[in-house]
């Protein structure tokens, strides 16, 4: 690890959240000047907390002020909530260093990356658009990342010397969002979906019939185990995903496509968050009941 930190950019982190500490917890035990984070919350003593926790845990500097935060930064990884993206990085633009990377990490729409990038490149920063493809849990900073835009090519050089998985997918931006926001139709659907189903059959008094059914039809897909894990989703980052699915729809609207079954999903991962229900253990019986309770 010495040896890689020798050669280490200077790396801002936007927003220290659960991707934020999860990648840079992977990075290992690098100079602490070498990496620092600027999150809103830690202007606040109460929820600055568990982010101060956090840097701690990934020995990561916290600095409260956004333009010392960015001040001689290489690279700037962006991983705030899809809803706050633009507004990210509108804030950030007049603290960013000439020429550095801005890797956009946030779960947006393709036309809402376009409308960050103008801001990056009106500042002098070089914009890349990143779709972060799976759970940054338990991959950390190996987590599959796509990248797009006209410096995702030099990014990605950059970041592969820090250990991570870059591969580039386009040239323009809003090649790797769109990806993800496809994606996503599926992945928070299927969520989304399941959820329904299940909730709805064990009310019934049905889910056992109903689960060896939907088994009998695709007996390659694990239905009970597929259906806690997605439930489980919902209830721990409903809201986040909520958000992420509001871009999908912003998307399919943008390509003149009807986004009904997103909407769907919206209020679905939405309302399941709200009830702050704990997931307990990993059992799709209780879990609906937990939720059922609510309800």
């Amino acid at each position: 690890m010495s040896e890689v930190a020798i050669d280490f950019p200077k790396i801002t982190i936007i927003g220290f959240g659960e991707a934020g500490h999860a990648i840079a917890s992977g990075w290992g035990p690098l100079p602490r000047e070498r990496v620092r984070t600027y999150d809103l919350k830690l202007t606040d003593p109460q929820a600055g907390a568990l982010v101060l926790e956090r840097c701690t845990e990934a020995g990561v500097t916290p600095v409260p002020d956004q333009a010392r935060a960015l001040a001689g930064s290489d690279i700037v990884f962006s991983l705030v909530t899809a809803d706050q993206a633009l507004e990210a990085a509108r804030a950030a633009a007049p603290h960013l260093p000439a020429g550095a990377f801005w890797l956009d990490c946030n779960s947006c729409a393709p036309q809402t990356k376009q409308q960050a990038a103008e801001l990056v490149a009106a500042a002098g920063g070089r914009y890349v658009d990143v779709a972060v493809m799976a759970p940054v849990y338990p991959k950390q900073h190996q987590v599959p990342l796509l990248l797009a835009g006209p410096h995702a090519a030099e990014a990605a050089i950059l970041i592969e010397r820090i250990g991570m998985r870059p591969n580039v997918t386009g040239s323009k931006i809003g090649d790797a969002s769109s990806v993800k926001m496809l994606r996503s139709v599926i992945i928070k659907g299927l969520e989304a979906l399941t959820t329904e189903c299940m909730l709805a059959a064990r009310r019934a008094g049905v889910e056992d019939a109903v689960l060896a059914s939907l088994q009998a039809s695709d007996p390659g897909f694990d239905w009970r185990s597929r259906s806690a894990y997605n439930l489980e989703r919902m209830m721990v980052h409903g809201a986040r995903r909520a958000a992420e699915v509001e871009e999908v729809c912003a998307t399919l609207r943008a390509f003149g496509l009807p986004d009904w079954m997103s909407q769907g999903t919206v209020e679905w991962q939405r309302s399941v968050s709200r009830l702050g229900v704990s997931p307990g253990d990993d059992d799709l019986t209780r879990r609906c009941d937990a939720v059922l309770d609510k309800i």
